[in-house]
């Protein structure tokens, strides 16, 4: 069954839930399915989407009831002949939302975040969709337990990447040469925007602990973000600014990859995180904090290695475990590999996500 689909996006940020929505949207629309992207003229997901041939329609979306954005979406709606709108930030999760209802369509909410929502009847957005897609089982379970919707209403659809295009373009010590990396370091890599939900400060207050038993060790900073300057300025403030590389933004992450030695994650907060699922896909062993979704990816002693969240002497231990025991490392790494190949690959998200998508328009997904 071939469906007509309309996502809306109302950020304008370049993030993990921004890339999934174009791979799922570019991975369906490649499976013969008719998908369009509403989001704001600025956005930048507007860009990439029109990058990969998918049709953009711009709307304002200045705020939750804001009434020419909900009446430019119905008017495309029933223009183009969609069937389902699936939301993903929280306005266009309003105004998307109340243009469904308006126009007579199926809803789908898909919620990248593990943090709570407020369900009752004053934020009656969350009682809208027919189904809602968490990122996860544990935000799932989240979405069922802690915030009270029903368990028949909200279904698990992990992030997929699609390992065949996610490969390194060139050779470990070239990398590693063009980012300022000496061969006999021992490279800790990071992924992510800079901000506070992510813990950065953990990561370089580890390294203080590290370097008198590993003076070799390095670590890599891929990204941009409004924490960036402070990480500087803390790097500097512990003495180790000269074992620390901060990149910023960067577009060639599996040649990152390729050049480092672990891949460490220090968040407080998750969903289930697209930059860890890339490092385990592409076999680097892996040590995160243990939040949200990422016990579903990194399975403790078995695809990697976690530490409870804030625990800078834990997570310097378990780096520790894996630069003294390449053994462990490359088994870690080989298990991480095959499990999110096996679990998280694009094919395994959009085949759940047509399953869904035939649910709700044969009429055995209706609200619950």
């Amino acid at each position: 069954m071939k469906h007509c689909v309309l996502h809306t996006e109302w950020s304008d940020g370049w993030g993990g839930q921004e890339r999934r929505i174009i791979n799922e949207m570019a991975g369906m629309q490649a499976r013969g399915h008719t998908v369009w992207l509403a989001t704001r003229p600025q956005a930048r997901i507007a860009r990439e989407a029109r990058a990969r041939g998918i049709r953009v329609e711009t709307l304002p979306f200045a705020g939750k009831f804001h009434l020419p954005t909900i009446a430019g979406l119905v008017r495309l709606i029933r223009r183009e002949g969609v069937k389902i709108v699936d939301t993903h930030s929280g306005i266009d999760s309003w105004a998307g939302g109340l243009a469904a209802k308006w126009a007579g369509v199926a809803l789908v909410r898909t919620r990248h975040l593990n943090n709570p929502l407020r369900r009752h009847p004053f934020n009656f957005v969350h009682y809208l969709p027919d189904r809602v897609v968490a990122c996860g089982e544990e935000m799932r379970r989240h979405l069922v337990e802690g915030c009270g919707f029903p368990s028949g209403q909200v279904v698990s659809i992990p992030t997929g990447i699609d390992f065949g295009r996610f490969r390194a373009s060139e050779e470990r010590a070239s990398v590693r040469s063009r980012i300022g990396v000496a061969e006999g370091d021992w490279v800790v890599l990071m992924v992510g925007i800079i901000r506070s939900v992510k813990r950065h400060e953990l990561a370089l207050e580890a390294m203080t602990r590290l370097l008198p038993e590993l003076p070799a060790m390095r670590l890599v900073l891929a990204g941009d973000g409004p924490r960036m300057e402070a990480m500087r300025e803390l790097a500097r403030k512990l003495g180790i600014a000269d074992r620390v590389i901060f990149l910023g933004h960067r577009d060639d992450v599996p040649d990152l990859l390729t050049a480092a030695d672990a891949f460490l994650l220090t968040s407080r907060s998750e969903g289930v995180p697209q930059a860890v699922t890339q490092a385990l896909g592409c076999g680097l062993p892996v040590v995160a904090t243990r939040v949200g979704g990422v016990p579903e990816l990194v399975i403790h002693e078995r695809t990697g290695l976690l530490a409870e969240a804030e625990d800078v002497v834990g997570i310097a231990g378990a780096l520790l475990r894996l630069a003294h025991d390449p053994v462990l490392a490359m088994r870690l790494g080989a298990a991480g590999r095959e499990h999110v190949h096996r679990h998280f690959s694009l094919d395994a998200m959009l085949d759940a996500t047509e399953r869904l998508f035939d649910e709700i328009t044969s009429g055995a997904g209706g609200r619950v």
